[in-house]
């Protein structure tokens, strides 16, 4: 696997003296120094990371952190930065030498406001997903950002690696969701950017150095979101297509009938549908029979009427031109939430099915198609056995292609190669103008991975920046780049 190998040289312990000094900025309560309590700072959800600390702060307010990180500065001490531990690609986890603190923001949850005649929201970076999404559904708007985990991953982290999402369609990923922020620097300063402009021309925009940076350039501790009204119609159809061809014309065909109305879009296979029924406790197919493929979409929109009478044109009409060969639709709000626990659920269930090879990729929507077929029939040449479960979110071509093991193949035996085929998924996402990050961000896992396919010109520039905003390397040090 792509991770690095642990470090067996490990750093000196940090001085009594240091850690008092931390202690005494956040507190000793919020002061973490037993092994015990920092677990669940110090790994992934995947346990494929494992990292090791002295010390985890959890400073309540901005001027915590900022105090924290001057200190950081003075002693030279690397720092990373961690909201609801969700992410994927280990940027979030200390490394095994213990040289470095965790700083978790996770006491800083005050909705600090919400402004529904502006449609802004105002939030410490601490908020949950779901805490947002609350705030701004309690006064009839709606904060758009979802993802799987978003009862525990938090904005300040959503920013940070600059999530994407199943609406990201319809509304952009987190940065687009961001009019303002508040950071920390590496040295302590902090800017204070928490503007609600809609327009402010005065510059540079400084805000998106910060977001999918992973913490290595500044401390997210606070953002102002966008709102958006309420839908007050939704509807859901979980629709089966013959290929992921027919898919990519049913989302065509949508979006030229509704417009922006159309909210959710994600592709999916049956092979993987088939996981979710065998392991997902109460999962029954909507359907009568089997499709090849599968399409989850739904319509959502500010007025009343109409949507129904819309979603039922564009099946109709798919119908007709044979890239729809059945549908349901929800009736109700639990039958729509029943289609997105399916869909939700197809990352849980293949944990199930033994080891994993995945990948976060994206190409042009229009690519879609043709880089599935490329890629299965690759990954069938290298290993006939294996099964390849490609899905997510074709509305915006980010597709989770991931690989299987083969059935009675050894997890670990299998595991061994996953550098060759991430190498033979990478070069096929490369040859369609592709990214091998398209909402998980880099972190540990894909840094290595970077400069081979990132532009020589734009990594010197990210280097120069980080040179300018962390000159001593204490921000997230080993992530990214």
């Amino acid at each position: 696997m792509p991770l690095p190998k642990p470090v067996t040289a490990l750093a000196p312990p940090m001085p009594a003296t240091l850690i008092e000094r931390f202690a005494a900025i956040v507190g000793a309560r919020y002061a973490i120094t037993d092994p015990g309590d920092q677990a669940p700072y110090l790994r992934d959800d995947r346990s494929l990371y494992h990292g090791r600390t002295s010390l985890v702060v959890r400073p309540g307010s901005t001027d915590e952190v900022a105090a924290v990180m001057a200190l950081a500065h003075e002693t030279g001490t690397p720092v990373v930065p961690q909201g609801g531990a969700t992410g994927l690609v280990g940027g979030h986890v200390p490394h095994e030498t213990g040289a470095e603190i965790v700083l978790s923001l996770n006491r800083m949850t005050t909705v600090r406001a919400v402004d529904p005649a502006g449609n802004t929201m105002t939030v410490d970076a601490g908020v949950t997903l779901q805490q947002a999404q609350d705030a701004a559904a309690a006064v009839g708007r709606l904060f758009p950002l979802n993802i799987g985990s978003k009862g525990s991953c938090t904005i300040g982290g959503n920013l940070s690696t600059n999530a994407g999402g199943t609406q990201a369609v319809a509304y952009g990923m987190a940065r687009d969701l961001v009019l303002g922020l508040e950071v920390v620097l590496a040295d302590g300063r902090i800017w204070h950017g928490l503007r609600t402009l809609k327009k402010d021309n005065t510059g540079y925009d400084l805000k998106h150095l910060f977001m999918g940076a992973e913490g290595t350039l500044g401390i997210i501790t606070a953002a102002v979101l966008k709102l958006y009204p309420a839908p007050r119609s939704i509807e859901a159809a979980w629709v089966a297509v013959p290929s992921p061809e027919a898919g990519l014309a049913l989302l065509n065909a949508a979006q030229e009938r509704a417009g922006p109305s159309v909210t959710g879009f994600e592709l999916m296979p049956r092979n993987l549908f088939e996981f979710v029924l065998r392991h997902l406790a109460g999962a029954r197919d909507p359907l009568a029979e089997a499709s090849p493929w599968y399409c989850l979409m739904e319509l959502s929109t500010a007025s009343a009427a109409g949507l129904r009478e819309t979603l039922e044109e564009i099946l109709a009409a798919g119908f007709e031109e044979g890239i729809v060969t059945d549908a349901a639709l929800a009736d109700t709000i639990d039958q729509r939430n029943t289609f997105w626990r399916l869909r939700e659920g197809m990352s849980e269930v293949q944990k199930l099915e033994g080891g994993s090879i995945k990948h976060d990729v994206s190409v042009p929507v229009a690519a879609v198609p043709d880089f599935i077929a490329k890629a299965v029939a690759a990954c069938y040449a290298y290993m006939p056995d294996c099964r390849p479960v490609p899905f997510g979110h074709l509305g915006d071509g980010n597709i989770h292609f991931n690989v299987s093991q083969p059935v009675g193949m050894d997890k670990a035996a299998f595991l061994d190669h996953w550098d060759a085929v991430q190498t033979i998924v990478h070069d096929i996402v490369g040859e369609f103008g592709g990214s091998i990050s398209a909402e998980h961000g880099i972190g540990r896992m894909k840094r290595d991975l970077l400069p081979g396919v990132k532009d020589p010109v734009a990594m010197d520039i990210m280097r120069q920046v980080k040179a300018v905003l962390d000159p001593k390397g204490i921000l997230n040090p080993g992530k990214v780049l």
